[in-house]
């Protein structure tokens, strides 16, 4: 089960949810997350509330349509499948919000089946595999 959290620069309603359908479509064809596994938080900073920081770092040019994904997921992904991961977000990320993939920064980060709780104070995945 990962759990996402996306963070556009000022952005909308709409741009917000097809970021979130990219990233959750990546997930479930690279990595054969189930289709109703979807917990996500997706943010719009808008300069004044909040805000996002960000450089040319590595040679990558990022401008004002540069998006923050973080997914948090069990460990046991190889590094190939982390890559079609990152691969097919960034073409998605393109095909449904228009997001050029140099702006699609994306981190993973991975914990053990103990580390969740899915509700009613139980760690449901204690004893089973990775998702």
């Amino acid at each position: 089960m990962p759990f996402v959290r996306i963070d556009a620069h000022g952005t909308h309603a709409a741009r917000l949810d097809a970021l979130g359908r990219a990233v959750h479509d990546a997930l479930v064809e690279t990595l054969d997350i189930p289709h109703d596994d979807r917990f996500q938080v997706l943010t719009a900073h808008d300069g004044a509330r909040g805000t996002l920081r960000y450089d040319d770092y590595l040679g990558v040019r990022r401008d004002e349509g540069v998006v923050f994904v973080a997914i948090t997921l069990r460990a046991g992904r190889t590094t190939g499948r982390k890559q079609a991961l990152y691969r097919r977000i960034a073409e998605l990320a393109e095909a449904y919000a228009g997001t050029e993939p140099r702006n699609v920064f994306v981190t993973l980060t991975e914990n053990s089946p103990a580390d969740w709780s899915l509700g009613h104070g139980l760690a449901q995945y204690v004893g089973s595999g990775p998702c």
